[in-house]
């Protein structure tokens, strides 16, 4: 059986780059998103009574994995990226299918010329991924209170310290006035350090970068700290 979706809107995200994504939902709860609504979808009547509900479920398309092959068994970086467990075991985007479910909170609605643009927060979804549905995120059900989490039981909390150079500080004053809270952004992301599950306990010399909005932004780990070196526009 072929099954066709259309996606009822895109996502717009700081995330350029897949590496810097948080792994879960709500792990970096500060960072802002928008969906916009796609033609026919786009209609406010669509989203009525929306507003009422704080959170919601996001159903979406790894559209940057969708063409690769799928595997039986994944390494999840929860158990250090070195034991295999079963892919539906795990939330790897290499999928028989390549959908995914996130919960984000919903922080407003905006209606625009083209349509109704849901504001949203806590989104661990790369800029420009298709959403082929939204669900409202109902706590009664959704949330069960002695449900067991496997090998993810618990919040991993961020462990870095994060500084940044005073090259990275003057950069940051430039851009202030478009983002002024990139500061704190890149801070709460770079707590939960995104580095390979395996590096995590290796000596690390290796200055890593990624896209942020339009911004390289680059840094290095020393000490068990994360020094910000630069923010380069892109």
């Amino acid at each position: 059986m072929n099954i066709n979706l259309q996606p009822v809107g895109i996502l717009h995200s700081p995330y350029r780059e897949k590496f810097i994504v948080p792994r879960q939902p709500g792990l970096v709860p500060s960072v802002c998103a928008e969906l916009k609504l796609s033609p026919p979808f786009n209609r406010p009547e669509a989203v009525r009574e929306l507003e009422q509900f704080s959170h919601l479920w996001l159903i979406f398309l790894f559209h940057q994995t969708m063409n690769q092959k799928w595997q039986p068994t994944v390494r999840p970086p929860r158990l250090g990226g070195n034991k295999r467990v079963g892919v539906f075991a795990s939330r790897s985007p290499f999928r028989p299918n390549p959908i995914g479910l996130s919960a984000v909170e919903l922080s407003g609605i905006r209606q625009t010329d083209d349509g109704p643009v849901l504001e949203l927060k806590g989104i661990d979804l790369i800029d420009g991924t298709p959403i082929l549905d939204i669900k409202p995120y109902i706590p009664y059900t959704d949330s069960i209170n002695k449900a067991c989490g496997g090998f993810a039981d618990q919040l991993p909390a961020p462990n870095m310290r994060v500084t940044f150079t005073e090259q990275a500080l003057r950069q940051l004053d430039n851009y202030r006035g478009q983002h002024p809270q990139l500061q704190s952004l890149i801070i709460d992301l770079l707590a939960t350090d995104p580095r390979p599950a395996y590096r995590k306990d290796q000596q690390d010399d290796k200055e890593y970068g990624t896209l942020l909005y339009d911004y390289n932004l680059r840094w290095r780990i020393a000490d068990g700290i994360t020094l910000v070196t630069a923010i380069d526009p892109a």
